[in-house]
């Protein structure tokens, strides 16, 4: 249950302008609710726990894998459908038992049930799987399971989890989960969560992680390479009142310490729960590949970066602060559909102009000012809050979508904005979000009516003047 008291795969309604679809402004560059990620997801049922048993070999890319997952019926329920691509299902077993039959075809795997379910059963479904895995491939590129020069990165987000595990691949469903992989020894594994038992038997080490909060499966990840550990002193507590346990996983060579990006690692996750609230997971980690990377990857409890952003700089450091960021904005809240990634991205952006702030650097406002030139001199083609799938992680979304908080803290001041942000993070913990309750969220902080502000940042494609 989350703090509010919906459970975090409750479906939420969510209307395309902040008003309820009753305003006059444009609704998005694709239909009011129309999927992101086309053939993904089953909302005829929810996962409250994956168990991954995992087998891999890192020189022939080889992954064997036993997936149990505990699913609840949402309606009446003949079938199921689970996405997983380009691996090789050997057998499917339902409660125990075979079901009436079973098809894998492209990336899903539909399950015939021997018998209806209604809503409310529990089920367990198990799946025995093994292959070559590969990213899945969709309008953004690859994504998920990504073979490096000598390891692995899995970075999934918005559709690559099908690569690696058998899920109901929606960001809506959360789950917990608990991941047990066996790697050759002298690799070191990275998961999300608690890193809960490690044995060696036979040249193989193997790793269990637990994540006990509920995680979307594009935010499920693994890492795997020649790393050792650096921990971060930090002033950041748990819930408990006891200290956030902060590492960075990294090639021996690579530094991270001081003069690289990640030098105010520890001080950054403290500064940030002043202004967010509460680090709301167990621990923080991140992995740093040997390899260069276009660009980081979040994931629950976890970021990764390649080698090349441990430079110093603030165009890397304010992707540290970005990624940190997300676990706030984007793990613990997850958006109930794609289409509010704004929600997600403009939070992660603008916690870089924060951080610049705080650090010493420009202040957020004139960060924000400097953004606002820059996007004016843009094509205005895009609704920041419906861009559609083709522009989901267009630039202009995170920047827009910062510059429409900037605005929103200018309208409501400091304090109000402030408190309102630590009240969003607390009351929707590992839940569900939606711009349309993010609106109405901020309405009950500010005395001055916020749906015009709305529907201009959000929802008008020429960009708005900046308030004050």
């Amino acid at each position: 249950m989350t703090p509010n008291g919906t459970t975090p795969n409750d479906p939420t309604p969510n209307d395309p302008t902040p008003n309820g679809g009753k305003g006059n402004g444009p609704k998005g560059n694709g239909a009011p609710g129309a999927e992101y990620v086309i053939g993904h997801g089953d909302r005829r049922y929810r996962v409250q726990h994956y168990d991954l048993d995992l087998v891999y070999k890192v020189a022939t890319n080889h992954l064997v894998g036993t997936a149990t997952l505990s699913v609840v019926a949402l309606a009446e329920l003949r079938e199921l459908s689970l996405d997983l691509a380009g691996l090789h299902v050997s057998r499917v077993r339902v409660d125990g038992r075979p079901p009436a039959r079973y098809a894998h075809r492209g990336h899903r795997l539909d399950v015939r049930l021997a018998a209806v379910a209604t809503a409310g059963t529990e089920l367990t479904v198990q799946v025995t799987y093994a292959g070559k895995p590969r990213p899945v491939h969709g309008v953004h590129g690859g994504a998920g399971w990504e073979e490096l020069s000598d390891g692995v990165l899995v970075g999934s987000q918005p559709h690559g989890a099908p690569s690696w595990f058998p899920c109901n691949d929606r960001p809506s469903d959360k789950a917990s989960y608990r991941v047990s992989l066996a790697a050759p020894s002298g690799y070191h594994v990275a998961g999300n969560g608690t890193l809960t038992a490690r044995s060696t038997k036979g040249g193989q080490t193997t790793w269990v992680y637990e994540q006990a909060e509920p995680m979307a499966s594009y935010l499920a990840s693994l890492q795997i390479g020649r790393y050792v550990v650096t921990d971060v002193a930090t002033g950041a507590t748990r819930p408990d009142g006891t200290a956030v346990p902060v590492e960075i996983v990294h090639p021996p060579h690579v530094k991270v310490g001081a003069g690289t990006a990640f030098a105010r690692q520890g001080r950054m996750v403290a500064t940030f729960e002043q202004l967010f609230g509460p680090y709301p997971f167990g621990s923080y980690r991140v992995v740093v590949t040997d390899d260069p990377l276009e660009i980081p990857l979040e994931a629950q409890g976890l970021s990764s970066f390649g080698a090349n952003h441990a430079v110093a700089g603030w165009e890397n450091e304010r992707l540290v602060a970005h990624e940190l960021s997300h676990q706030w904005f984007g793990n613990s809240l997850t958006v109930a559909h794609w289409r509010d990634i704004w929600l997600h991205e403009g939070f992660a952006c603008y916690s870089e102009w924060l951080w610049s702030q705080e650090s010493g650097g420009p202040s957020a406002d004139s960060r924000a000012r400097t953004h606002h030139a820059r996007l004016a001199a843009l094509p205005q083609d895009l609704v920041v809050g419906d861009p559609g799938p083709r522009l989901m992680f267009d630039d202009r979304v995170y920047k827009r979508g910062a510059l429409t908080l900037h605005a929103l803290r200018t309208v409501v001041g400091d304090q109000a904005f402030f408190g309102l942000l630590r009240a969003w993070t607390t009351e929707h913990a590992y839940g569900l979000v939606t711009t349309t309750a993010f609106w109405a969220h901020a309405q009950a902080f500010s005395t001055t009516p916020l749906v015009d502000l709305a529907e201009k940042w959000l929802f008008t494609r020429r960009l708005p003047k900046l308030p004050g």
